[in-house]
Parts: structure tokens; sequence; C-alpha cells
């Protein structure tokens, strides 16, 4: 599982710089000349600051892991990855399309990003 995780963090690190990326720079010409697309940028950039924070917090997971933290590091990485998955990608799909109610979709993802924190926390206390 540690190896998981740390393909895990790698790839979703990889995938935040390039999304990252796109937003600063591709992104920006494609959403010129809509009303919202200040605020759709602002979406975006908020998705790639936690896609790109808990990719490295998996990578923490794994590491914690490896020294025998077990299954609460193990959760938070899994936690950590699905949030990711929902809040930031929520949050991208929101700003290409400008489908607004999958708004509604991203505090689920909020939801996950908490829980794996709460994980870490949980392996920190176990004896």
């Amino acid at each position: 599982m540690d190896r998981v995780l740390v393909i895990l963090s790698g790839v979703f690190g990889f995938l935040g710089v390039g999304l990252g990326a796109f937003g600063a720079h591709g992104l920006r010409r494609s959403l010129e000349g809509l009303e919202d697309a200040a605020r759709r940028l602002e979406w975006w950039e908020t998705a790639a600051r936690y896609h790109l924070i808990h990719a490295l917090a998996i990578a923490f997971c794994a590491w914690l892991a490896s020294r025998g933290e077990g299954l609460g590091a193990r959760a938070a990485g899994l936690c950590f990855a699905a949030g990711i998955v929902v809040f930031s990608g929520s949050l991208y799909t929101m700003t290409i399309t400008g489908v607004r109610w999958l708004g509604a979709v991203t505090p689920f993802g909020g939801l996950f990003l908490m829980a794996g924190w709460a994980c870490v926390i949980w392996a920190a206390l176990r004896p």
C-alpha cells in the first residue's frame, strides 16, 4: 500500500502541475470574453492549489505508513486521493463547462480532504 500511495502522490503531483500551468496560460485565453471568466479562473486556481497540497499530503501518508503507522495513514492517503478527484475535479469541470450545479458536489470532496486529515490525527494518536 505504501507504494500505491507514492504512485498516487506522483500521479496527482504531475497532473496538478500540468493543470495549474494550463490554468495560468491556456485556460486564460480560452475563457477570454466570458462574463464570468475571472470567477472561473478563481475556481481553477483553488482546485489546483488544493490538488497540489494534497498530492504532497499523500506522499506524507506514504511516509507515515512506511514507518508503521498503518491503517490510519493509508486511510488518510486514500481520503486525500478521493478528495482531490471530487473537490478539485468538480471545480475543474465547473470552470471548463460553466455548469454551476457541480458546486453542490465540491463540498463532498472537501469532506474527503477533512477526513484525510482526521485519519492523520488518528494515525498519530494510535499507540
